[in-house]
């Protein structure tokens, strides 16, 4: 371990986030009731540019009216390349209730991005006198996003959770795709006669995975498209995390129940992972600092390995 420790990631249940247009206030209600860990309300992609100002004000007034319960409440912002993220920033903190939790910055290229969003929600929280400090969370869109990713995770300490965006980011990059997420047609490798599909996205998921637990941020998985397609979407789940992360969007409510059936330690890992701990435990008595269980070698990597497991359920848990 380096001399220099890692900090820790925010001990928050993050296995579903929740997209819904602030252009559609009729679905706010399920949203809050549904049981996704985080509900990210949506005043950038899905909102049309006529619609802008009436969502900022419709989801202005759910922060307060609706019951959120437990929920982390985040509400994604247009880009720093448009003219309306400013104005997201300053109704949101200065007429919306202290219940939001953080803001979401899409298409976040470069550390600078998430400075000048920091200075603004900084110079509006002490002006109000808002009691509660904004957290931010950001999607990696681009080469640039992908390019700068350790640099963006170190920008500011309000920064507690990153996703990839992969459409945006396919098109950044010039990527023949169409898909957003998942495997890709023309992905694929011959081994003996028969095609075997890789997964694109990989290689960036693990450097946003990199980049976050260095710096003590939540790395989740971004949309997958094509809701029809549960064991697509349970499957990209899955490589995902594999690789670290934590959690998955889900773009509709029936992909909530996918992510966090991927993203909850099964009862199986979680009694597995206890009984390495115990048995580390009597292997440590014994001033050994190894030992066999099921007939594998187990050792102190092997204790952080199932503490993740048995933190991350009982965080769940007491939920």
């Amino acid at each position: 371990m380096s001399f220099r420790i890692q900090p820790a990631a925010p001990a928050r249940p993050n296995r579903c986030q929740l997209f819904g247009p602030g252009s559609r206030p009729a679905i706010f209600d399920k949203m809050a009731k549904s049981d996704a860990d985080v509900i990210n309300l949506d005043l950038e992609d899905s909102v049309a540019p006529s619609d802008k100002t009436s969502a900022r004000a419709n989801i202005i007034e759910a922060i307060g009216d609706v019951d959120w319960g437990n929920k982390t409440l985040s509400v994604r912002i247009n880009g720093l390349d448009t003219p309306y993220w400013h104005r997201d920033v300053v109704d949101l903190l200065e007429r919306a209730s202290d219940r939001l939790d953080q803001i979401m910055i899409p298409k976040v290229g470069c550390a600078a991005d998430l400075y000048a969003v920091d200075a603004l929600v900084t110079a509006v929280e002490a002006a109000k006198g808002r009691s509660r400090r904004i957290a931010f969370e950001v999607i990696i869109e681009s080469a640039a996003g992908l390019a700068h990713v350790e640099d963006i995770a170190a920008a500011s300490p309000r920064l507690e959770a990153m996703s990839l965006g992969a459409a945006d980011f396919a098109a950044s990059m010039g990527m023949q795709t169409t898909g957003i997420g998942g495997t890709q047609e023309n992905y694929y490798m011959i081994h003996d006669g028969q095609k075997h599909w890789s997964d694109p996205w990989h290689w960036a998921q693990a450097a946003i995975v990199a980049a976050c637990r260095t710096h003590g941020v939540l790395p989740v998985d971004g949309p997958f498209g094509d809701f029809s397609d549960d064991e697509g979407y349970r499957a990209q789940a899955l490589r995902s995390a594999t690789l670290g992360m934590v959690g998955k969007w889900a773009i509709h409510p029936k992909q909530v129940a996918l992510a966090n059936e991927v993203f909850t330690p099964t009862e199986t890992a979680v009694a597995e992972a206890r009984e390495i701990l115990a048995a580390m435990e009597e292997a440590k008595a014994k001033g050994e600092g190894a030992t066999v269980y099921k007939g594998r070698l187990v050792d102190i990597a092997s204790i952080k390995q199932a503490e993740v497991i048995v933190r991350q359920s009982e965080m769940i848990a007491g939920r």
